[in-house]
């Protein structure tokens, strides 16, 4: 059922979107139990950099947050490759859906066996291959990797279009380039969330905005670009194992179409003491960039967001095509298809929570233990202290190769000369104008292509403290930037959403009983007459609540002095990668 032909008269119409009777109030416990009992919810788990998330919530009312777990995990650095094994991936899983179970024990007195959508979402791009047989055929090479150089740059004169050096046709063609041993056995290549969902439901699927950032997407079919699979083919004539590499890769699915459904391994596998149930719908896998446009209402035409964690990145939503090639620039999509300029930078807060666990363990050393929580709110709120400028320090976060910066290694530096002022509030404040240093370069070139933008949201842990790394945010983009009461929420809350939004488009959240059933295989979010965006401003965003900070005029001026040193000092950066 789609939700289009439900009247008597069995005359189409959009659907409306409206409260149910049936939705959960925020204050009364009895009912939200009830929801989660009768599976009229939507779970969403978010494998990010650090932190394994999974989320609960009100599918009829996805802003209702119903519970969360998590579990925190951390990338290796093994034989020059940053990976994850996969005994990792399953363990970390297995214990943030744990740690969300016991949270709705906690929470509603309610044991959770069943949900009404399930969606997966996880760090973007990246290389994981498979044989026929479905074993891993090398180690997991994540985002982080830069060395796939050769690789991109012959992808982007051969396809016009810039390809990164993270993306996974760059990885794939760099296999390809050198020959590697495991080559010929690939038959299928994808993401961490393709990956996920995969074993769980048994599809071979993938949100295009994930699949943006494996191969370019043609944004009027919202599939890959056929013209420049076509010359991939010509290009790997003879190299690749299989004759197209469509064949390679996961098929494409916007947001609201069907995805599959939880198999009984998969529900194994996601929670071994065999409480849930298979049989629950999922919406598409998505990436942490689709997931964030979703969880910061970015995804109509001249709105952007900026997600801030082990990476950053911005995304603005764009109403016509660049005028040129951009080095700095990644055109992907939203979760619907709409095209998306995207400055994505490999190095986030990681320098950062370096420097806020240093002032930790002094705490502790000096006899006076302080929480996470707390050291973050008094270090951000002594950087508002500091010099507009920063007081002449220089602080780079690159941890890991950093393309926009031309940095194919990374080294986290703290600079200064003998006038700058070293006090506290300066060097908190240049390890935060840190985080967006990179970012700035790339968002520079968005303004020099005349790229429209209405407004600007912001998501991550670091926003969590008000009114201050949003406050410098601000100065570093000379625009407002806004953040809501979902900033710390994240992917794992934004891909719940999509999960909501898939069931919603599916019809299956206008039943009055408690029973579950598939999504419907032909509902789409355009025949049910929902799109994405009105899902999100009428049934997610309407009521909430937004904190927006003006770019101050000193900030402006002090950002602006600050970028110019740091670019003149990545020769700096660029001389110790050579000597270190």
């Amino acid at each position: 059922m789609s939700g289009t032909d439900d009247l008597d008269t069995g005359a189409e119409r959009p659907r409306v979107l409206s409260a149910r009777s049936a939705r959960v109030s925020k204050g009364d416990p009895a009912a939200a139990a009830q929801a989660i009992r009768d599976g009229r919810t939507a779970l969403g788990i978010e494998l990010g950099s650090t932190r394994i998330k999974a989320c609960l919530v009100d599918a009829d009312d996805p802003a209702h947050v119903l519970a969360a777990g998590s579990r925190a995990w951390e990338n290796r650095y093994e034989d020059g490759v940053w990976t994850y094994t996969l005994d990792d991936v399953w363990s970390g899983l297995q214990a943030a859906y744990a740690d969300l179970a016991s949270d709705v024990a906690r929470r509603h007195d309610v044991a959770f066996e069943t949900a009404g959508a399930i969606g997966v979402s996880a760090m973007m791009h990246g290389y994981l291959a498979f044989d026929e047989a479905g074993e891993l055929l090398a180690p997991f090479r994540t985002w982080r990797n830069t060395s796939t150089g050769a690789a991109a740059a012959e992808l982007t004169d051969a396809f016009g279009v810039n390809i990164p050096l993270r993306w996974s046709i760059a990885h794939l063609h760099q296999v390809v380039l050198d020959g590697e041993e495991h080559l010929p056995g690939v038959r299928f290549v994808t993401t961490l969330a393709g990956f996920v969902h995969w074993r769980l439901t048994g599809e071979k699927v993938l949100g295009v905005g994930d699949a943006s950032g494996m191969f370019p997407i043609h944004s009027a079919t919202a599939g890959y670009d056929a013209e420049l699979l076509a010359r991939y083919d010509a290009l790997a004539a003879g190299r690749l194992p299989v004759a197209h590499v469509a064949d390679l890769l996961p098929e494409v699915r916007v947001a609201g179409a069907p995805a599959g459904a939880l198999t009984t391994e998969g529900a194994a596998l996601l929670d071994p003491s065999g409480a849930l149930r298979p049989g629950i719908p999922f919406c598409a896998p998505e990436g942490d960039a689709g997931t964030g446009m979703v969880a910061t209402n970015a995804v109509a035409p001249r709105t952007g967001n900026v997600s801030a964690g082990t990476s950053i990145f911005a995304m603005v939503v764009l109403e016509r095509p660049l005028e040129r090639v951009h080095h700095e620039l990644d055109l992907v999509t939203t979760p619907a298809g709409d095209a998306v300029a995207m400055v994505h930078c490999n190095n986030g807060a990681s320098e950062l929570a370096a420097w806020a666990g240093m002032f930790a363990r002094f705490a502790a050393a000096s006899g006076t233990p302080t929480g996470d929580d707390a050291v973050y709110e008094t270090l951000f709120r002594e950087a508002l202290e500091g010099e507009a400028d920063a007081g002449g320090l220089l602080a780079y976060n690159h941890l890991a190769g950093e393309p926009i910066a031309g940095l194919t290694e990374g080294r986290p530096l703290f600079v200064r000369t003998p006038d700058s002022r070293l006090t506290l509030a300066n060097a908190m404040r240049a390890q935060l104008y840190g985080v967006f240093g990179t970012l700035a370069l790339g968002m520079r070139v968005l303004t020099e292509e005349g790229v429209g933008l209405d407004r600007m949201f912001a998501h991550g842990g670091m926003f969590r403290t008000a009114g201050v790394a949003q406050r410098f945010l601000a100065g570093a983009l000379g625009a407002p930037v806004s953040v809501g009461d979902t900033a710390s929420e994240g992917g794992a809350w934004g891909i719940a959403v999509l999960a909501a939004y898939a069931r919603a488009v599916s019809g299956t959240d206008d039943l009055d009983t408690g029973a579950e059933r598939p999504l419907d295989p032909a509902a789409s979010a355009e025949a049910a007459g929902i799109s994405l965006a009105s899902f999100l401003d009428d049934r997610v965003f309407a009521d909430a609540a937004i904190a927006t900070a003006e770019p101050d005029p000193a900030d402006v001026a002090g950002f602006a002095a600050y970028l110019d040193r740091y670019r003149a000092g990545l020769a700096v950066e660029a001389a110790a990668v050579t000597a270190l």
